[in-house]
């Protein structure tokens, strides 16, 4: 082989230098982009009846699809990097394929690290699909057909749990004066979040739809209902309320409204 002159060893050299920095570059633009994947990830992401809270669960999933593989009507899905949700982790949209809800979740039993937990096992160690808290359906009042006036019970019929994860209110309709209005109302501590009633749901987008369980609030401990008796003993046993040792001003309503300490 003849010997490569020095110029053409400096060109190799500089091409190869070339092709190790742009796989450099390229490493780094993917680990920056799976970086900004996992930061913002879709809160509104639905995740398999039992999924442990958000941090663990991605902690504990390994991406290996048995879940998916498990499920009988293909509502698992695995996601890819363009659906803004980690990737290769298991997800489902309602308004696609919903949770049907299967008795015996052969998603949760598949799964080897205990991301789907059992959280849904009974204390008889039966598991119990009505205990899942995939998320909670919200009505859309503003374009739920119902709140104007026509009768739909579509989503109540939908429901797995009927009459109980969804009740039908009555109310009258103002507009007409003589027809009863037939309004959906969810029950959040009932309903599992399995989508049935998005994926039925005769709007063009659905009027009612699943949050995940994370997106919903609590009144937090700055408040409390003198009549919920857990409450009143988290009021007793938290050190953050104190007493306020001020004595009650012996001003009257108006005095304390005019007064320029206010």
């Amino acid at each position: 082989m003849k010997k490569l002159r020095s110029s053409d060893r400096r060109k190799v050299l500089i091409s190869g230098l070339k092709a190790a920095g742009l796989a450099l570059m390229g490493s780094f633009a993917w680990s920056a982009f799976i970086n900004d994947q996992a930061k913002a990830a879709n809160s509104f992401v639905l995740r398999p009846p039992a999924a442990k809270e958000k941090k663990e669960f991605l902690k504990s999933c390994i991406r290996c699809g048995l879940c998916v593989e498990a499920c009988p009507y293909h509502t698992l899905k695995l996601s890819d990097a363009a659906q803004g949700v980690p990737l290769g982790t298991p997800y489902f949209t309602p308004r696609t394929i919903p949770c049907y809800m299967c008795e015996d979740i052969p998603c949760v039993t598949a799964c080897p690290t205990k991301a789907l937990d059992s959280s849904l096992v009974t204390v008889e160690g039966t598991l119990d699909i009505n205990r899942a808290k995939m998320g909670i359906a919200v009505v859309d009042t503003k374009h739920c057909i119902a709140y104007d006036g026509i009768r739909c019970e579509v989503c109540y019929r939908a429901c797995p749990l009927i009459g109980e994860a969804i009740v039908i209110e009555l109310r009258h309709n103002e507009r007409t004066d003589k027809h009863a209005m037939f309004i959906p109302l969810v029950n959040n501590d009932i309903c599992t979040g399995c989508g049935k009633c998005e994926r039925a749901c005769v709007t063009k987008e659905a009027s009612i739809f699943v949050l995940p369980p994370h997106m919903f609030g609590a009144s937090g401990e700055h408040y409390a209902k003198g009549w919920d008796e857990k409450d009143e003993e988290r009021l007793r046993t938290q050190e953050s309320v104190k007493k306020s040792d001020k004595p009650l001003s012996s001003k009257g309503a108006q005095d304390y409204l005019n007064s320029e300490e206010f």
